[in-house]
């Protein structure tokens, strides 16, 4: 018990240290009157999303909380729980219990998202006016404000995690509150990601290429949505989504550390090792608060340089974690081969990491002469013409998914070496530990391009949109290096879960040469392509309204091409239509993810429910990683031509680039992170509902 108090301490000290950020940022100055005026409507919009956005989630919550309570009336070990193995066998019904955490779990993702995006909306003002002073200033201003999600997503996930095992010590238990996590973070990637991502287009191929207008520019009706969407898909759904993301992984290894079978086919518990992930969480948000101070930068900063600016705190927060885990595990009877398995984990993740930042940073590798830039390159092709960028980012991202493929496969493979089936999940905990600054160098990119719209919209100096454009580029690369992690953690605690799943069921084999076994394997492999697709649909037919809208407001409203003075986009309208088109879009996508597991293990059995995991996890994850990579690359090589470079803005090379930029938007910030989520959503809901198939 002790530990797991030391661990609620320290979910504690994170929020704390998140309420001090979050007042740090409030004390900065909010700006001019201009400034502040264009910031209220990007709080009025994000705030209007939200509020709709969850009512919409409420029902289903709603729903699925009956179905929990009344259809689930067994737990993972047949109605046995730990209480029942120490004193005889006991039998207990836990469904209504695993509602209620369903519940826990849905409020906490909500929660999370709801407070990082609340503190966004109110840091992008303070980032553009700090840029007014300096770069160091603005990325302190921008980087407390993601620090405030950070720490809000680990403190609330190791608090609720913590309590429902200190109360329960049962699976089933903290399975329904990673349950109601996945549910509420697939919805808002999806319905954020939607929403954002139909703005930007809009504001991109109008604005931008039809109209000639710089970024962001006052004129154009769509970039008040843009703003907006930057917090509701990129803060708002990236909370809900590495919230899930972190309490996932910390669930799964529990479940292994609990359903270990015995020779005999009995089920045994390690209460030390169910609890050790927990410890390692808790040492994780101690060391992220510690890393972040080593967060400081020159005002003369290139990217190379703030690049290296966040790896000193994320590298130091990691090595502290590491010290912490070592001294805990030395302390314990627990076999030191454990600390390890956490090693493993978190250079898996560094090695993720860092690929990711070569193929989407404008930072290339040099030997010699000689640079090796994926960025630079797209960017020289697009001197080719369009087809050419998209040739080209495509390329980069399909063999962008070579080194996590090869770090993953060799993760698995010492992480079992060293303590079998739970060192997977636990390397997953490992990889997640320092969550706290991996997502507040993640969460900063969204408030640094706000700061960058709200600059040029309210028309300060020229200086000032240099400064923010340069959190932006970097902010583009962190936020794929955040999504690398997140996939790359998603594979880890998929597999687990699916361990967990196979124990629960009794499935000891996954025979391809079993018809139902490869035909939930192909099923499985085909849903990330088919969520996918439909994710990338609503996108397209979402922003095809927007475009439209765009178009009309230039033919119509006379004036507003031209800048006439007192003359003002309808913004209230783009940001009705992206809201409507991200809610309506995002239902079915999130509906496949729950019926799919449910419908084949009612048809076809617990083994091809298993199948269709296996064949998930596999084609899920080279997916996200092509896309996720491919959107940033393409990002910044439209960053690196607006540098002035290959012709610079407003040439055919840049035109071509924003055709890039365009393409892989959805690809970055609406399919390929959502595709993690769908993984780990499907694995607990089969977690949970698969032993009614056996």
């Amino acid at each position: 018990m002790g530990s797991i108090l030391l661990a609620i301490a320290a979910g504690g000290v994170g929020l704390v240290a998140a309420a001090l950020y979050a007042w740090r940022v409030m004390r900065q100055p909010s700006g001019n009157d201009t400034v502040r005026e264009i910031g209220a409507l990007i709080q009025e919009g994000s705030s209007a999303f939200l509020r709709k956005e969850y009512s919409i989630l409420a029902v289903f919550v709603v729903i699925m909380f009956v179905v929990l309570a009344v259809f689930i009336d067994y737990n993972v070990l047949g109605n046995t729980t730990i209480a029942s193995l120490r004193e005889g066998g006991a039998v207990t019904s836990d469904g209504p219990w695993t509602a209620l955490a369903y519940l826990a779990g849905a409020a906490g993702s909500a929660l999370a998202g709801f407070i990082g995006m609340s503190i966004a909306v109110r840091g992008n003002t303070r980032t553009a006016t700090a840029a007014q002073h300096g770069l160091n200033k603005a990325l302190q201003v921008a980087f407390s404000t993601g620090a405030v999600m950070g720490l809000t997503v680990v403190g609330i996930g190791i608090i609720g995690v913590s309590a429902l095992w200190l109360i329960f010590e049962n699976p089933s238990v903290i399975a329904g509150f990673g349950f109601g996590a996945s549910s509420i973070a697939l919805f808002a990637r999806v319905g954020g990601g939607i929403y954002t991502k139909a703005a930007d287009i809009g504001a991109d191929l109008v604005g931008k290429v039809e109209a000639g207008l710089e970024e962001d520019d006052p004129r154009n009706p769509a970039v008040i949505a843009d703003n907006v969407g930057d917090n509701v898909g990129d803060v708002a759904g990236m909370g809900a989504d590495l919230f899930e993301s972190y309490v996932g992984s910390i669930i799964a290894t529990i479940s292994l550390a609990f359903l270990a079978l015995s020779a005999g086919s009995s089920y045994s518990f390690d209460e030390p090792k169910a609890v050790l992930p927990l410890v390692i969480a808790g040492i994780g948000i101690i060391a992220s608060i510690l890393g972040m101070f080593l967060v400081r930068t020159g005002d003369k900063a290139d990217m190379g340089k703030l690049l290296w600016t966040l790896r000193y705190g994320i590298f130091g927060a990691s090595g502290l974690a590491l010290i912490g885990t070592a001294i805990y595990i030395n302390s314990t009877d627990l076999p030191f081969n454990l600390f390890w398995v956490v090693v493993t984990g978190i250079v898996v993740g560094q090695v993720i990491g860092t690929s990711t930042e070569w193929f989407t940073s404008y930072e290339g590798l040099k030997i010699g002469k000689f640079e090796f830039n994926p960025v630079k390159w797209i960017a020289q092709q697009a001197q080719t013409g369009h087809p050419s960028t998209i040739i080209a980012g495509l390329s980069i991202g399909l063999y962008s998914t070579v080194i996590p493929a090869l770090a993953i496969a060799a993760g698995i493979f010492f992480a079992n070496e060293l303590a079998g089936l739970y060192g997977i999940g636990l390397a997953a905990v490992g990889m997640l530990s320092t969550l706290g600054i991996t997502l507040a160098t993640d969460a900063y990119g969204p408030v640094a391009d706000n700061a960058g719209g709200i600059a040029q919209q309210a028309h300060l100096d020229p200086e000032v949109r240099k400064r923010t454009d340069a959190l932006d580029a970097l902010g583009n690369t962190t936020a794929a290096t955040g999504k690398g992690f997140a996939i790359g953690s998603a594979v880890l605690t998929a597999l687990a879960l699916l361990v967990a799943y196979t124990l629960v069921t009794g499935v000891t084999t996954l025979d391809l040469l079993n018809p139902k076994v490869l035909i939930g394997t192909i099923l499985g492999g085909l849903l990330p392509f088919l969520f996918s697709g439909l994710t990338m649909q609503a996108v397209g037919t979402a922003a095809g309204a927007m475009i439209e809208e765009v178009r009309r407001q230039f033919r119509e409203i006379p004036g507003l091409r031209e800048g006439k003075e007192g003359v003002k986009p309808d913004a209230a309208r783009a940001v009705a239509i992206s809201t409507e088109g991200a809610l309506k879009a995002m239902i079915l996508p999130g509906m496949i993810a729950i019926i799919a597991p449910i419908a084949v293990g009612a048809l076809m059995g617990a083994e091809a429910l298993g199948g269709l995991l296996a064949g998930s996890i596999v084609s899920g994850f080279l997916l996200a990683i092509f896309m996720a990579n491919a959107g940033g690359a393409w990002d910044n090589a439209k960053k690196y031509i607006e540098l002035g470079n290959f012709g610079g803005k407003g040439s055919d090379t840049h035109a071509a680039a924003v055709t890039g930029d365009t393409v892989g938007d959805p690809f970055k910030d609406t399919s390929g992170p959502a595709i993690n989520i769908l993984l780990k959503l499907m694995a607990i809901v089969s977690l949970i509902f698969g032993p009614l198939f056996v």
